[in-house]
């Protein structure tokens, strides 16, 4: 393999999967696809190359037809076999520091740790084992989403159960990290001694999370053992009283049920019980005493999420918007930072209408920023990493 041989990233979750191909000295991806609503009637793969779209026949029943499905249709590209090696983004990796070269020890690893995501991992796990089965010569490593938070302290990732619990791995790890990363990336670009201050960055989307990153580490975020855990997402609860797991079971609810509950039912969607999109949402708002409660709900509990990593700081520089919501809703931006001025967060907001890179007023204290976020450029960098290693 030469250095200037193709890349590809693959970001399977629990309902899509997201690939990209990167060459050499390009930014951006040559190809780019997405097959979605896994296990609908209505899945689909779209392929966009030269900024065409096209659709792929596709058999995406379940996961695993799915994924038998994006193997072949790969194996059939000319450029496949020019790969050089297959980034994955891995969203559970424990106490993992780092992007690694996945081996069998490391799937066994994961395997036994899957149950801490049941979402996620058995899901990245199956598409690589068909990779590698097919592919055993192929190079394939691992991005952790929980490896930028293995910083955080052990006040801010212990929960106050007994220790064995602890050592059973409960505690606070963290997610988003390969997003995280990529957004401190583009601070550093913007002003390395900026970057160095103290920092809320909030990734808004369907999973949504904030972080508090002081010296340019991670000191705390808000999803915990598992992505279930923070604010209120798209459809999943976020933290909840743990009494109310007791209270369920008490009325006959299982563990599968109960995790279906908190992942696919709550949030935006358990809320407003019409849909966990916040667009659609707002487009219903006035309409809506429910809707509007939703959202309400969802930029309360962001901004009270901010006013504790304020604490946890002890101030703040920079504030950074980013994921799909935080990305394109100006709406949303402006209703989170409403009455923070007492705290310096002072909304420009006809920059935040255009949705610019600074929307902070001159006055703000804290600068405040929309940046684009970029798992699979971030993942590119460090499949490249290791490759020179």
């Amino acid at each position: 393999m030469s250095s200037h041989d193709p890349i590809l990233t693959i970001n399977a979750g629990s309902s899509s999967i997201k690939i990209a191909l990167f060459t050499e000295g390009k930014l951006h991806p040559i190809l780019s696809g997405k097959v979605e609503r896994i296990g609908s009637k209505d899945a689909s793969f779209t392929i966009i190359t030269d900024n065409k779209t096209s659709e792929v026949s596709f058999d995406a029943s379940n996961f695993h037809t799915a994924s038998l499905s994006l193997v072949a249709w790969l194996e059939k590209q000319l450029w496949f076999n020019k790969v050089e090696a297959i980034g994955h983004r891995i969203v559970h990796g424990m106490n993992l520091r780092s992007a690694e070269v996945i081996t069998d020890r490391l799937l066994r690893e994961l395997s036994e740790i899957s149950n801490y995501d049941p979402d996620h991992l058995p899901a990245e796990i199956e598409i690589i084992r068909m990779l590698t089965t097919k592919n055993p010569a192929l190079i394939q490593v691992a991005c952790f989403d929980t490896s930028f938070h293995t910083t955080i302290p052990g006040f801010a990732k212990t929960f106050a159960i007994p220790k064995k619990y602890y050592e059973q791995g409960i505690q606070r790890y963290g997610f988003h990290g390969i997003s995280y990363s990529y957004l401190m990336e583009e601070l550093r670009k913007d002003n390395k001694e900026e970057a160095t201050g103290k920092i809320i960055l909030a990734h808004l989307g369907s999973g949504a999370s904030l972080t508090a990153v002081k010296n340019g580490k991670s000191v705390d975020t808000s999803m915990g053992c598992t992505p279930a855990g923070g604010i209120a997402m798209s459809t999943r609860s976020g933290d909840l009283d743990p009494g109310v797991a007791w209270y369920l079971m008490q009325q006959g609810m299982d563990s599968n049920a109960f995790n279906n509950l908190i992942n696919h039912e709550s949030g935006l969607l358990g809320v407003s019980g019409i849909s966990g999109d916040i667009q659609e949402l707002l487009q219903q708002e006035s309409e809506n005493e429910d809707a509007a409660l939703a959202i309400a709900v969802f930029c309360y509990q962001i901004k009270k999420q901010i006013g504790a990593y304020l604490a946890a700081l002890a101030g703040l520089d920079i504030l950074v918007f980013s994921g799909g919501i935080g990305e394109h809703s100006a709406t949303i931006r402006s209703r989170i930072c409403s009455d923070l001025e007492f705290v310096g967060i002072d909304l420009n907001e006809e920059q935040n209408n255009k949705n610019d890179r600074l929307i902070s007023t001159q006055e703000s204290t804290v600068k405040i920023y929309v940046i684009p976020t970029n798992e699979e450029v971030m993942i590119k960098k460090l499949v490249k990493q290791i490759l020179k290693k």
